[in-house]
């Protein structure tokens, strides 16, 4: 009993095929094998590049610079007066306009907004306490008019309803963006323009998305343009977006960025509180006796974010045979969608049935099946000999 156990345990299997002479099912055949080949070749392996092996952990510097000159309040104002901050990062604001209140001191002064108006010290308790302030709960006199609340703070209050003008010439400012990109993976490094340019070339131009894509030189406007932005009514946040696609496979001049403009804060373009971009910051200086002062400055600014993303792919032997594989096995699917059409929708299915399967005579199974003796049944005419018996 052993040695025919053995015996039958080292045979070998094979699938029994059946080939069925029809039209219809011939091309419901060729047409999934076809479909499934398309899209792995044309989806899979052209397009999404599965062949490669993918570095998505980008990492990047941006150095950024800003230049022009703009008259603002009868003041010529240059990149220390409108920039900020001053180290030339990827996130920076260019001002605007501005609102001032020039000679501020420590001290005790009334507010200046209509909702601080009083008539008595109790009036003053319901309000929250102001940024250039503590109130006091006083109710003072205030320009011999009518009486306001008091704050221990910086004085004079600030008014900040002021109507303001944007400077124009902001316009005609430009951006200088150095920035440079390495894909660790593959230890790959580049710029956004190439070493061949010539600092007399980069003096000169002008980024442009048709004639001068390796420019890194962009004019303030035609970046509000491309965002399709009004550069008098903006007040927000503008992203410069760098895009780094790269095919390692191909010749490194064929690794370029790509630009993209957009407004990040849309969303308070539409709603009336708090809209654009505005922030407040303070010059102090001190007096000859010793006392502080300071100017505080209401910013109106349109504050640019230069974002990097990007990823890389090279040729690896691992995701391709991966690919293969799985498009090789998924040929398959067509097989199975055709026997379901075979064995259930087309006529002439039972006789189908009967040339796929073999079947067993319930005597004959029930003796091979009672007998303790291995049998050189096959497996496989076992399992169709269950599923017919049930």
């Amino acid at each position: 009993m052993m040695w025919s156990c053995i015996k039958d345990f080292l045979t070998y299997e094979t699938t029994k095929s059946v080939v069925v002479k029809s039209w219809t099912i011939g091309i419901i055949n060729r047409v999934v094998q076809l479909l499934i080949i398309t899209y792995f070749i044309g989806w899979v392996f052209v397009n999404e590049k599965a062949y490669q092996v993918r570095d998505t952990a980008i990492e990047s510097s941006v150095m950024t610079k800003v230049k022009g000159f703009g008259i603002y309040n009868n003041k010529v104002m240059d990149v220390a007066d409108y920039v900020t901050p001053t180290q030339g990062a990827s996130v920076f604001c260019i001002i605007t306009k501005m609102i001032t209140t020039e000679n501020q001191v420590q001290g005790y002064c009334p507010e200046s907004e209509n909702k601080f108006i009083c008539t008595h010290d109790s009036n003053c308790t319901r309000h929250l306490n102001k940024p250039g302030g503590i109130l006091t709960g006083k109710c003072v006199p205030f320009k011999t008019i009518d009486k306001r609340c008091e704050i221990r703070g910086w004085c004079p209050a600030e008014i900040d309803t002021i109507k303001t003008t944007p400077m124009m010439e902001v316009e005609n400012f430009t951006i200088f963006i150095k920035n440079s990109i390495r894909f660790p993976t593959f230890n790959y490094t580049k710029g956004n323009f190439p070493t061949t340019i010539s600092e007399e070339y980069i003096k000169k131009c002008k980024f442009d998305m048709v004639n001068n894509t390796y420019c890194p030189i962009f004019r303030v406007g035609d970046v509000v343009r491309y965002a399709q932005q009004n550069f008098t009514k903006l007040g927000g946040v503008i992203g410069i977006k760098i895009g780094w696609i790269c095919d390692l496979d191909k010749s490194d001049d064929q690794c370029n960025p790509s630009y993209s403009f957009t407004r990040l804060d849309a969303m308070s373009q539409k709603s009336d509180v708090s809209p654009g971009y505005n922030f407040r910051f303070a010059k102090y200086y001190k007096m000859e006796n010793g006392t502080d002062y300071r100017t505080l400055v209401k910013a109106y600014a349109i504050r640019f974010d230069v974002l990097v993303n990007g990823n890389a792919g090279k040729f690896n032997m691992i995701p391709t045979l991966i690919n293969m594989v799985a498009a090789f096995t998924s040929v398959g699917v067509g097989t199975v969608l055709c026997d379901i059409i075979l064995l259930n929708f087309l006529k002439g299915a039972e006789q189908y049935k009967a040339k796929k399967f073999e079947e067993v005579k319930c005597s004959v199974f029930k003796k091979m099946y009672h007998s303790v003796m291995c049998t050189s049944l096959d497996l496989s005419l076992l399992i169709t000999v269950l599923v017919i018996s049930n």
